[in-house]
Formats: structure tokens, sequence, C-alpha cells
């Protein structure tokens, strides 16, 4: 990690690029070259809220705001619970945003701040709110804030709020007036890279922000994905997007139909099936965190390498319900197996294992969806997943997916990218 001192003045009088992460559970700045080598970095975690059983708090200040202004949050919540039920199976929207109705997206949380905050809903009636996706904020911050900040935000970020109608790439009225919602504080809509505005910070004044895209679809397009090209992203959850091109597929498989990208104004908009898994290095982080199970979550892969099957022990890391494809805002966590035999380096190896089964299910779902015919395979016949996210330094945890997917599903083939080089393949 180099400090703005550290740099020499042939480094300074160099251009660089600088690149803002903002994850689930930590912000990471890194600074690249000409060359896009890294050249310095610095991340730092924040505490997570979990105010009860199975609800993630996610606007974590709103909620704790409305409960010490008296707001029934509980009934909030099972208000929203009923609508997902109401709404022809939750799925009223999937044509039009790809997305089921879920609290995972924003527009739900939206329509619960607008019904349980009274300080929200007055400063929406007096014109002075602003909706957005956590991007959005950033940029507006960055950008001057109060003082003439650009309330922006890109069409990858946009496709998650269950607001903006995939074929047009702009917001949808007629979902917008079903949310009781209005254009009046949504951001206005960009395309991915293109100028958003310029850095007001101080000491970086006129630092131009010239690009915006969503976590999965960045990892996507930095993937190089095309037509008929995977990717799964290990990190606090797992995501694995399959690039469909211009042609937008309608899940029946429990997917998401998302966009993957779309590089400047002429550009043509690529497509994806996406399958969202809500925990995934969150399960080691809570083996660390709550449990004591290891101290730090690099040692989960020796201690899950200490021994050669889990001993029978199965995980379901259902904290807060599980996503694609089975959608059930209902379903807990579970640990099924155990016996006096159980070290924790079973339960370990089941953590590990338990992320691979959920992306195996996912691309299961997906073949399903796509068909051969959606599916670009390498010259051997082989399905070519590429791998990112944190985890996949966890050659175990490779592994494990690669064996996981041979063992149930003949019809894939599967050739993980990173873990050919990184490891030795199994025979």
């Amino acid at each position: 990690k180099k400090k703005r001192s550290d740099f020499s003045k042939a480094e300074m009088s160099s251009s660089y690029v600088g690149s803002l992460d903002q994850g689930t559970t930590s912000t990471r700045f890194i600074i690249y070259d000409k060359q896009a080598r890294p050249v310095g970095s610095h991340q730092v975690e924040f505490k997570q809220y979990y105010p009860e059983a199975g609800v993630r708090n996610c606007i974590a200040k709103a909620v704790e705001k409305a409960k010490e202004d008296g707001h029934d949050v509980e009934n909030g919540l099972k208000a929203i619970g009923k609508l997902e039920k109401e709404l022809s199976g939750g799925r009223t929207f999937v044509e039009t945003c790809g997305l089921p109705i879920s609290t995972y997206f924003s527009a739900v949380k939206l329509l619960w701040l607008l019904e349980n905050v009274e300080t929200v809903k007055k400063a929406v009636e007096n014109g002075d709110a602003l909706f957005g996706t956590i991007d959005s904020w950033l940029i507006w911050n960055l950008t001057g804030g109060v003082n003439g900040g650009v309330h922006v935000t890109d069409v990858s970020n946009a496709s998650r709020t269950m607001l903006m109608n995939l074929k047009t790439l702009e917001w949808d009225k007629p979902t917008l007036e079903t949310w009781e919602s209005n254009l009046g504080f949504c951001q206005r809509l960009l395309v991915t890279l293109r100028l958003l505005g310029t850095s007001q910070m101080d000491g970086y004044p006129g630092v131009p922000i010239s690009g915006c895209l969503g976590d999965q679809h960045a990892a996507m397009l930095g993937q190089a994905c095309r037509k008929g090209e995977a990717k799964s992203t290990y990190g606090t959850g797992a995501f694995i997007l399959l690039n469909t091109g211009e042609e937008i597929i309608h899940s029946k498989n429990g997917l998401l139909s998302t966009l993957a990208y779309k590089l400047g104004p002429n550009s043509t908009a690529n497509y994806a099936l996406e399958g969202s898994i809500a925990i995934a290095g969150a399960a080691v982080q809570w083996l660390r965190d709550s449990l004591g199970v290891i101290s730090s979550a690099s040692e989960i892969e020796a201690l899950a390498k200490s021994v050669e099957t889990t001993g029978g022990v199965y995980f379901v890391p259902a904290f807060n319900g599980l996503f694609a494809p089975w959608w059930r805002d209902d379903a807990r966590g579970v640990c099924i197996g155990i016996t006096r035999f159980t070290t924790k380096a079973h339960i370990a190896r089941a953590v590990l294992e338990s992320m691979c089964f959920q992306v195996r299910d996912v691309l299961e779902s997906m073949h399903k969806d796509a068909g051969e015919k959606g599916e670009t395979k390498n010259e051997k016949g082989e399905f070519l997943l590429r791998v990112d996210g944190g985890a996949a330094v966890n050659d175990l945890l490779m592994q494990i997916q690669v064996w996981l997917i041979h063992l149930f599903h003949s019809f894939f083939t599967i050739f993980i990218e990173y873990f050919w080089t990184h490891s030795n393949f199994p025979e």
C-alpha cells in the first residue's frame, strides 16, 4: 500500500486510473498505471447490522430512525411479504425489469421507506429527496454533494432497482406508477462508460469520473465474457452470469434477466441470465466472527483440507433466505449430519461445499433456460466458467466446484479457468 508521499516525481507526473470498488462488507480503492498494473490500494471493512433473525438491514440507519420515531417496522416488513404473495407469485414485473418482487431490490425498500418513514415521505412531497443506488450516492458526494453534486447512475446499476425497462433502458413509467413513485427524485440514467462528472474532493479537484458499472456486470466485462460465456464471482455472495448477447431471455427456472453492459451511447446492449446467491464468502466470515472456528478467512482452506470429506455433514447457508433459483425468503440456515465424529474441519469443508452446491444449482437452471445453443464451448467441447472474487483464490473451493458439477450433471464438461492454472486438475 502506497501513500501519496511514497510516489516518485516521475510517478506523480504520470497518468493513473483510480477504481472505487464498493462492496457489501468493505470499500476498496485501487490505483492503476497505464499498463493496468495496480500500484496502490487501500481497503476498509465496515460494520454489518442484523437487527433481527432473517432481516438484513441494508438501510440500517433509516430503519433505526424509523423505530425511534415509533413507526411499525415489523408490520412494514410483513406488508412486503404480503405484496410478494398477492402480485402473481411475485413475478408481476418480470417482463419489464427481469426481476421477481423481492426485498433484495431497491423498489421494495423504497416503498417501505415511503410508507413507514415520515421524514422520507415529507422530503418527497417537498421535492427535497433523491433516490438512488449506492453508486449514485458515491458519485453525488464525490462531485460536491449538497453543493451541486451530480445525481446519476448507469443502466447496469439501474437494472437492479426493479424500476428500469430492460428493452428501452429507461425508467419504466407504468412500473413507477404501480409503486406509487415518480421520476422527480430518480437519478439520470447514463451508459456505462462516459464522463459522469468531476471530483470536488479536497486535494483532488477536477479528477474526471469516467465510468460506472454494477458489481457483477463489471466482473463480466472484466472477464471479457461474450455471448454464450459465463463467469462466477465468489465474494460475500456468489453471482453467476451467462451473456445472452442482444437477446433478453426470460428465465423459467428461477434466474434473473438482466443487462450485462452497454459501453457507449451508440453501442449495442448485451444482456445476461443471472443467478444471485446470498451467502458464499459470508459463511466463512460467520465461521470466523460468530463461531470463532477460524481466526482469519484464509485459514479455512487448510482446515477443510485436513479431512477428505465432510463426514456426512451438509450445510445450507440460508441466513436470510435463499435467492436463485429458489427465492425463498422464509428459508433458514441448517447444518445436518453432525455426529460425535464431526470436527470443525468437517464443518469448514461443508461450508465450502455449500457454495459449490448453490453455484451448481444456478448452472443447471442456466442450461435449462439457454440450452446448448446458448452456451459457447471450446474445441474440446468444454464449457468455460470464468471465476473471480476473493474466495476464488481458494484452490480447494475451485476443486470441489469442478467435482460437484461433473458428479451431478453430465451435460456440463466444465473447464474452470482460474482452477486450471492454479491447481492440479483431478483425474
